[in-house]
């Protein structure tokens, strides 16, 4: 089978619409069309369900489908492997990460690795932790931050850093003097959260969901500066990370009891090959962070 139809078809059945396919690929409709009917001529097999506005697959292309992405991905791994005996003067790496750790656990060290080796090029993609596995498993990422205390069998990881969740809010607020609170404490107040999808949001949500809570959420935003000047107006109270608040004196972190652990790491597709590029990232981030710890 021609790749290059293979790949027009993977496009077009996740877009389901010739024009953005089209787009998309860079090529003409007509030339989309044309690729198709040879490939299903090819076949001797009914692909797609042509309709004026949208496509949909029959049961014999989603079987394609299936084994379409799967060799286009052995394809690409062959690619990067042989790329590899070229050595790390080049290199690509698809990143995945949430905004808030991107903005304050990465920035210095993405530096440093880029003045180590200034050939590789990394493309950073943010997105909520339930995003980012998705796109691990997909295959549209090379390395993610991820959580890595609820295990995969289809993804790896090594850990990074140990967290808690904890409660921001303002200095002056009641929770501020207190040792510890719980959840229910937590979602009684009004809040500023994360968008759903985001591990800040997971516990609270899970807890609301468990016990039939309506809780009172005043604003929805994953900018953490944005969520932080809300906590500090008195809109509500969020959950954060310590670490993103070691320079706000107006502003106080109080851990839940019980505590609410986050295990971060490095996290990639088992199945997927890992280039030389991801591999000497994740020893740099593991290096530099032992380094911290000493």
């Amino acid at each position: 089978m021609d790749l290059k139809r293979l790949r027009y078809f993977t496009v077009l059945a996740k877009t389901s619409n010739f024009t953005r396919a089209a787009d998309q690929l860079g090529i003409a409709q007509s030339a989309l069309s044309i690729s198709i009917q040879k490939l299903e001529q090819q076949l001797a097999l009914k692909l797609i369900n042509r309709t004026e506005r949208q496509m949909s697959l029959t049961a014999d292309g989603q079987v394609l489908l299936r084994h379409a992405r799967k060799i286009l991905e052995d394809v690409e791994q062959a690619q990067q492997e042989l790329q590899e005996l070229k050595g790390l003067s080049r290199g690509v790496i698809n990143f995945g990460v949430s905004a808030m750790l991107g903005s304050y656990f990465l920035p210095d060290t993405l530096a440093l690795f880029k003045q180590t080796y200034p050939g590789i090029q990394i493309n950073i993609h943010e997105a909520g932790t339930a995003t980012l596995e998705k796109m691990l498993l997909d295959g549209l990422l090379d390395l993610a931050l991820i959580r890595c205390d609820r295990p995969h069998d289809q993804l790896r990881h090594t850990t990074l850093l140990k967290e808690q969740i904890v409660a921001c809010v303002p200095h002056d607020h009641p929770f501020a003097g207190l040792p510890a609170i719980t959840l229910e404490q937590f979602c009684q107040q009004p809040l500023v959260l994360f968008r759903e999808g985001y591990f800040l949001r997971e516990s609270v949500s899970r807890y609301c969901q468990q016990h039939k809570i309506t809780p009172d959420i005043r604003f929805e935003t994953n900018l953490i500066e944005l969520l932080k000047s809300l906590v500090r107006k008195e809109i509500g109270i969020c959950t954060c990370l310590p670490m993103i608040l070691r320079d706000e004196p107006d502003l106080v972190t109080v851990p839940f009891d019980p505590p609410i652990p986050l295990h971060l790491g490095l996290g990639w597709k088992s199945s997927h090959y890992l280039s030389s590029a991801s591999r000497a990232f994740v020893d740099f981030l593991q290096d530099r962070l032992a380094r911290e710890n000493v």
